[in-house]
C-alpha cells in the first residue's frame, strides 16, 4: 500500500509525536522517502496533538495530507475530525481504552485495540501508542519491525534503551492482537 499515508492522533502527552518520528526514522532506514508533520495546540500535554506521515518508495509532493489511508486515534475528538480522511479500504486503528465512538464508516477496515488498558497492565502507560503502532506496522507494512528496534535505538535517549526489548514485545503483541 503505497505510499503510506498516515494521521496519528490525540491528546499531547501520549506520544502521538514520538509515534510519527519513529515511524519517520524506520522509514528513513529503509531507504524510503519520509516526510513528517507534527501539530499541536499551544497548551501542548493535555491539548490536542496529531501528526501526518508519509512513507513512500517516490518522492512526496506534499507533507501536509488532506486524506490518508490508516489513522491512528487515541480520543473521542481524532476519531470526530479524521475518520472522514480516511480512503475507502483504508485502516483506522483505535484505542478503545480511550476512544468510545464506534467509527461509522463501513467501508474501512477498523481496529480497536484497549492500548491504553494493556500498557497499564504492563506497568507503563508509554508503552500505548506502540501498541497501536504495532497493528499499523502489520495491516500496511509500513515499515519492517527490525527497522522500528533500530528506530527506537536511534531516536530513545541512551538512558531508555533498557526498555527497547520490552517495546519490542509491546509491539509484536499489537501486531498480533
Amino acid at each position: 500500500m503505497f505510499p503510506n499515508e498516515i494521521i496519528i492522533a490525540g491528546f499531547g502527552g501520549q506520544g502521538i509525536l514520538s509515534a510519527g518520528r519513529l515511524l519517520a526514522y524506520a522509514g528513513m532506514l529503509e531507504d524510503k522517502q519520509v516526510s513528517f508533520l507534527p501539530s499541536y495546540g499551544p497548551e501542548m500535554r493535555g491539548g490536542t496533538a496529531n501528526c501526518m506521515v508519509v512513507i513512500s518508495e517516490r518522492e512526496i509532493a506534499s507533507p501536509v495530507l488532506n486524506s490518508c489511508n490508516a489513522l491512528i486515534v487515541m480520543n473521542n475528538p481524532s476519531l470526530e475530525k479524521f475518520e472522514s480522511w480516511v480512503k475507502p479500504n483504508g485502516i483506522i486503528i483505535t484505542d478503545s481504552s480511550l476512544v468510545h465512538k464506534k467509527v461509522k464508516r463501513t467501508d474501512i477496515k477498523v481496529f480497536e485495540i484497549p492500548a491504553t488498558h494493556l500498557a497499564s497492565e504492563r506497568g507503563n502507560k508509554t508503552y500505548s501508542n506502540i501498541y497501536l503502532l504495532g497493528k499499523l506496522i502489520k495491516e500496511t507494512g509500513c515499515v519492517k519491525p527490525e527497522n522500528f528496534e533500530k528506530a527506537l535505538y536511534g531516536i530513545l535517549p541512551e538512558k531508555r534503551h533498557s526498555m527497547i526489548p520490552e517495546e519490542m514485545e509491546v509491539l509484536k503483541a499489537g501486531m498480533e492482537y
